[in-house]
């Protein structure tokens, strides 16, 4: 046997590329649906640093193809922290310092993490008046772009990269599945549920997107409310997000998120924050409602490592009111995507781009799309 000490080729899968994609499925069935039904879970929390490590890789190695990013270069970017994990990442793979844009939100392990793994962090002060932390954190990323000539900013709310990237991730579920009728993707940026969904409407025309959405967030129509919940929702309308291809969105509420993390922790060992919670929430119920052998599949971004200080957190969870909050079995139900300000667990089947110039014209036809 020769060692690879010995000068041999490394196998691909101990680079750190390597260590990104092919992520396991999983059956997730009680307390969510009876034991007759569940959904998949497609756990991107076995990626290094969760979902978002797919689109980093992505768009700095397309970035440094087309010239765009000069070797060396500053990469600076807003987040709220799990795509900074993915760029600190992609900063070590292909030689980039990497400066991350946050906000008081960001959990202080998190900070420490990301600083272990060689990215600074700027945190901004303030919110914008009207934009909130994300406007504040994109005006911070302006400023220092003009700092450091020859920087490049990902810009992952509009960058179609981003989308782009999670092709692999929609054939692996083909390729793991076989067949699938729903997916469930909470949105942030818009890239994964518009990646995966666009993929898989190629192989299965019938395919229906269901997005999960923050309650307080902006880009399903409603007004811009501060959000305890990180990693989906938006105070402005990420230009990735695929309106049309979306069949109903769901606005979750932070404390059924917690309860939704904390019951797959206790009964199927997979668990992750917020957004895991919020799309596991929705993909439960649509395993009880739909027909019987109805594939649905529900993403998983991230695992429950960052969130042991809020959401797995008794005490924070008290002080934000979030303990002893059971869900209701049911969604309420909105025709118009501003037909109210929600505040729990909502459902809209009408749904479009709320800047779209047509899209009063539609709510006055009914909601039509």
């Amino acid at each position: 046997m020769h060692s690879l000490a010995t000068g041999d080729s490394v196998p691909a899968h101990s680079t750190l590329q390597g260590l990104v994609g092919n992520t396991p499925v999983l059956r997730v069935s009680q307390p969510f649906t009876p034991s007759d039904r569940g959904f998949w879970a497609k756990l991107e929390g076995f990626n290094p640093g969760g979902i978002k490590d797919r689109p980093a890789l992505h768009m700095v190695e397309r970035a440094c193809a087309r010239g765009e990013l000069e070797r060396g270069r500053p990469i600076i970017e807003s987040t709220s922290g799990t795509l900074g994990l993915g760029l600190a990442l992609a900063g070590m793979v292909y030689g980039h310092p990497v400066t991350l844009v946050t906000d008081p939100g960001l959990e202080p392990s998190m900070n420490r993490l990301l600083a272990a793994y060689g990215a600074s962090v700027d945190v901004v002060p303030e919110p914008h008046t009207t934009g909130g932390w994300q406007q504040a954190r994109c005006d911070r990323v302006a400023e220092l772009l003009a700092e450091h000539p020859g920087s490049w900013c990902p810009d992952q709310y509009n960058n179609p990269d981003n989308v782009a990237s999670y092709t692999p991730l929609a054939l692996e579920l083909a390729s793991q599945l076989g067949h699938i009728d729903v997916l469930v993707c909470s949105v942030g940026t818009g890239g994964h549920s518009a990646g995966i969904s666009r993929v898989l409407r190629q192989l299965y025309p019938a395919v229906r997107l269901v997005g999960v959405d923050a309650v307080g967030s902006t880009i399903f129509g409603q007004p811009a409310r501060p959000r305890l919940m990180r990693g989906l929702g938006s105070s402005i309308y990420p230009r990735n997000v695929s309106y049309e291809h979306f069949s109903e969105v769901h606005w979750v509420a932070p404390g059924e998120s917690v309860w939704a993390c904390r019951q797959l922790a206790a009964s199927h060992y997979a668990t992750g924050g917020w957004s895991v919670g919020a799309v596991a929430l929705v993909a439960g119920w649509l395993a009880r409602t739909n027909p019987s052998g109805t594939r649905i599949v529900a993403v998983f971004p991230d695992g429950p490592q960052r969130y042991l200080e809020s959401v797995y957190d008794d005490q924070f969870c008290a002080e934000h009111g979030l303990l002893d909050v059971t869900p209701a079995a049911e969604p309420e139900v909105v025709g118009r995507l501003d037909e109210k300000e929600v505040a729990r667990w909502t459902r809209c089947t009408a749904v479009h781009d709320p800047l779209s110039p047509m899209a009063g014209a539609s709510d006055a036809e009914g909601g039509e799309k």
